[in-house]
């Protein structure tokens, strides 16, 4: 097997549990977003785009539907002869079967498949973030600096700073404090999980963790301060396009707005970087003689027979006659029956509206808007 320069690896195994409903069922990376893609879709096609064609997919909670959906890596031109997708569980030894301790575990626990391509470098990512990157230009940014370790950064509001792993930086980009969820932090500039390590130095690191007692096995908590303790060369890369952490309802909310308007924040149709799927073909959607449809999404399969406004009508999801759905997103295959009003709302897989039921929120403020249960039904049986 030849020597690759790049593989990536990819966690996908977080349960998403303040997705509430949405995750009940499902693995995080496989919660459909934008009509037809799952979240996982984006650092997948990022990955087509970028030229890195070896990717190792780290599963653990509520695996099935994920690994079903990625199948051989077909869906994003990555089943070529010698690179692929590989799905990764956490799996027994003679010390018997334990789950992924931390972000760092769970590559040190895939080890063998980073040693068995032999790469120069180590991409790792998440699987639940939505923006669209070229990891081509941050692995060029990373050769350049000769780092042992490239973490890509962007700025966030100074008020959200404390949720994030914040960097302080020289110059050089060379990265001289790091500090994890900081109360008052010192900079804006805030780590979005994305990481480069030259392979070696992730081996021996993550060897040496492994056996550090003291350690929680986390990247951010533990791997990035000690390689700074050590004066280990760690540099950012800076990114300033969008990207989105859709870790809530609230946020998978907003960020689905993100995509409508004259305007949106987030392009699902460009050409030159594409978004890719691994949604079968379904007929196209279909809207009925006195359907309504304003600045909407709809996916193929839909069919609309009463009134949807700025809303997501994913694949095979049905609004009944005299129905309205209004800012809100249905999922695959979500049903909203004759009468029914739905509103701020996130219906879940084959989620069912029964008819002239009133369902969602009128609150429109972002602070108290999808807070609690009664905007948010899960997948359906």
């Amino acid at each position: 097997m030849s020597k690759k320069e790049c593989i990536a690896m990819l966690l996908a195994g977080g349960q998403g549990s303040r997705l509430r409903e949405l995750t009940k069922k499902n693995a995080k990376p496989a919660v459909s977003f934008g009509g037809k893609f799952r979240i996982i879709d984006f650092p997948l096609s990022n990955c087509a785009n970028s030229g890195i064609d070896t990717v190792g997919v780290l599963t653990q909670y509520r695996p099935y539907l994920l690994h079903a959906y990625i199948g051989n890596g077909a869906a994003w031109d990555l089943d070529e002869p010698g690179s692929g997708v590989t799905t990764l569980s956490p799996y027994a030894t003679q010390e018997g079967m334990r789950e992924f301790a931390g972000t760092a575990d769970a590559i040190y626990q895939n080890l063998d498949f980073i040693k068995m391509h032999d790469p120069e470098t180590v991409l790792i990512l998440s699987g639940d973030q939505l923006y669209r990157m070229d990891y081509g230009k941050m692995l060029a940014a990373h050769k350049a600096h000769n780092a042992g370790l490239t973490i890509a950064v962007m700025p966030v509001p100074w008020e959200d700073a404390s949720r994030f792993g914040i960097l302080l930086k020289d110059d050089d980009d060379r990265v001289v404090r790091f500090d994890e969820k900081p109360e008052k932090p010192e900079s804006n500039l805030a780590s979005m999980g994305i990481y480069i390590f030259d392979a070696k130095l992730l081996i021996d690191e993550l060897e040496a963790d492994a056996i550090d007692p003291h350690s929680s096995h986390d990247f951010g908590g533990d791997i990035i301060p000690k390689l700074l303790a050590e004066e280990k060369p760690v540099y950012v890369y800076e990114f300033q396009d969008f990207w989105r952490d859709v870790g809530t309802v609230a946020s998978y909310h907003e960020t689905s707005m993100d995509l409508l308007g004259d305007d949106p924040k987030f392009d699902l149709y460009s050409d030159e970087f594409p978004i890719m799927s691994n949604v079968s073909t379904r007929p196209p959607h279909y809207l009925g003689p006195d359907a309504v449809v304003d600045d909407c999404l709809i996916d193929n399969g839909a069919r609309i027979f009463g009134t949807v406004r700025h809303s997501i009508i994913s694949t095979d999801s049905y609004v009944g006659e005299r129905a309205i759905v209004e800012d809100s997103v249905l999922l695959p295959g979500a049903v909203v029956k004759d009468g029914a009003h739905v509103a701020r709302a996130i219906l879940g897989e084959r989620a069912v509206v029964e008819e002239n039921v009133k369902f969602g929120s009128v609150d429109t403020t972002k602070d108290t808007a999808l807070a609690g249960d009664d905007v948010v039904i899960g997948r359906g049986e």
